[in-house]
């Protein structure tokens, strides 16, 4: 099945009422457990990469390739799409690529600044057939940049896809980003006003530290995009940690990632379950 626009799965996905899993990609293995999970599942997915993740491997391409490669040859839809972009020019990387969906994330910029940047990735994108989410107001603990207990506006998220054109926002409801403990506690009401004020589907960053009932609980309220990426990273590295006490004398990489790649399929498949509703 071919790599997926994400506004076809985003729009079936709230049209359904139930969300849609993205997950971040670090390494081939990820790639790879996140599409199988969806495909045990049944269900679309996103697999994304971050410009963090793009720094550690020193460019875009090679593991970018990787992921359109896993996604093209997925049983199910899988959209390829790069997450928390500030540089315009690593979102042409990846529109050049083959990317079906990029993040711009100008929330640091001055809000007129943001608007007019995030317009202009907008159009190049849409030229081009890709989807484009953005964000508006600030999500905790990013960086030291978010700060948490911020909070998004109905009125101001709203102006801000009107003004941009974007397919999907981010929107601060009271997650924050790398945690590792699951105590996340959402602002319910908020979401729903904001899916009342705002066209097009809601994003949900910092989802790892939102426990199962409560990312139900968003869902319902009319979040769509879940995004998961250290929740994930900590099923992957106990895998590892295992693997390796429970043989002190193993020294093949295949052996304890195969492992954590298979824990992570799990993972995915149980969240992608969850999620569906």
């Amino acid at each position: 099945m071919a790599r997926a626009a994400l506004t076809d799965v985003l729009t079936a996905a709230q049209q359904a009422g139930s969300g849609l899993g993205a997950f971040n990609v670090i390494q081939v293995e990820h790639a790879e457990a996140i599409v199988a999970g969806a495909e045990a599942a049944g269900r679309p997915t996103v697999l994304q990469v971050s410009e963090n993740a793009v720094r550690y491997h020193g460019a875009l391409a090679p593991v970018g390739r990787a992921m359109l490669e896993i996604a093209d040859a997925a049983d199910v839809p899988v959209v390829v799409h790069l997450d928390h972009a500030t540089d315009v020019a690593l979102v042409e990387q990846a529109l050049a690529l083959g990317f079906t969906s990029v993040m711009f994330d100008g929330s640091t910029l001055p809000v007129e600044e943001n608007l007019a940047t995030t317009r202009g990735v907008a159009e190049r994108a849409h030229d081009q057939g890709a989807s484009v989410e953005a964000e508006i107001g600030e999500i905790g603990g990013k960086d030291g940049v978010h700060a948490p207990g911020v909070r998004t506006r109905p009125e101001d998220a709203a102006r801000f896809v009107a003004e941009t054109g974007i397919d999907a926002v981010a929107v601060a409801v009271g997650s924050s980003h790398a945690m590792t403990t699951r105590t996340a506690q959402l602002d319910l009401d908020l979401i729903a006003a904001i899916r009342e004020a705002v066209a097009v589907p809601l994003v949900l960053h910092g989802s790892s530290g939102v426990p199962d009932d409560h990312l139900r609980e968003a869902v319902r309220a009319g979040m769509t995009k879940i995004n998961i990426s250290t929740h994930l990273n900590g099923t992957f590295t106990r895998a590892v940690r295992e693997a390796l006490a429970a043989d002190p004398a193993l020294v093949d990489p295949r052996k304890y990632l195969g492992a954590a790649r298979t824990a992570t399929a799990h993972e995915v498949e149980r969240l992608v379950r969850l999620l569906a509703g």
